[in-house]
């Protein structure tokens, strides 16, 4: 069973996707949230599997609350559901981590497919903005990687870039001037961070981010 949170300002809307998302058997929509704070608080208590994320909330937007989220929660996807399908709004979602992008007014179909797809680990987006992101993942290259894991920490990004590069826990740790223990430490989360279920699958999720051509 799939553990959904809702998190959007307008009441009618809520009510309607979660009528949508309650008439599947493998989803569970746990409860909703209609401002950045309250979402951040109810994410923390039910722990839901996805969020499905308005960008505009009255105390903030969700470009930060998806941050900040999966900041706190790295195991959360986030599904951004809007109005909005510019190019910077692209962007920013996935920037901020999420994980599908879709514009409001999706057919039922389509969302749940999105929403399965998310949940099951994958990314989705809505055909309005489906082709703007290859001009996102080209620039990605000549990125360092900060904006591709907003959900490491400084020490971990360099953890990753030394990992692309092709550096064992020994020379991370000549590298970076740290012990072996606090290397390992370092690597270990981040791999939780990036749910990689090994440190290949790390370096090439680095790699394809433009990191380690150093």
């Amino acid at each position: 069973m799939t553990r959904i949170l809702l998190v959007d300002d307008h009441p009618l809307f809520l009510d309607g996707v979660r009528a949508a998302l309650m008439g599947d058997p493998d989803l569970d929509v746990v409860g909703t949230a209609e401002d950045l704070v309250t979402a951040l608080e109810r994410a923390a208590v039910l722990r839901p599997d996805v969020v499905l994320m308005d960008l505009n909330l009255p105390d903030g937007s969700g470009i930060d609350a998806t941050r900040e989220l999966l900041a706190l929660h790295p195991s959360i996807r986030v599904l951004v559901m809007t109005m909005s399908a510019d190019d910077d709004a692209v962007v920013a979602a996935m920037r901020a981590g999420a994980r599908g992008y879709v514009v409001k007014g999706v057919g039922r179909l389509d969302l749940l497919h999105a929403v399965r797809t998310v949940a099951a680990g994958g990314a989705v987006f809505s055909p309005t903005v489906a082709d703007r992101l290859g001009g996102f993942f080209s620039g990605m290259s000549a990125q360092s990687g900060r904006e591709a894991f907003p959900q490491l920490t400084e020490r971990e990004r360099e953890v990753l870039e030394l990992l692309a590069q092709g550096y064992d826990n020994r020379g991370i740790a000549r590298e970076l001037f740290l012990s072996d223990k606090t290397v390992r430490n370092h690597v270990s989360n981040v791999l939780a961070r990036l749910e990689a279920p090994d440190r290949a699958a790390a370096i090439l999720r680095a790699r394809r981010a433009g990191m380690g051509q150093a």
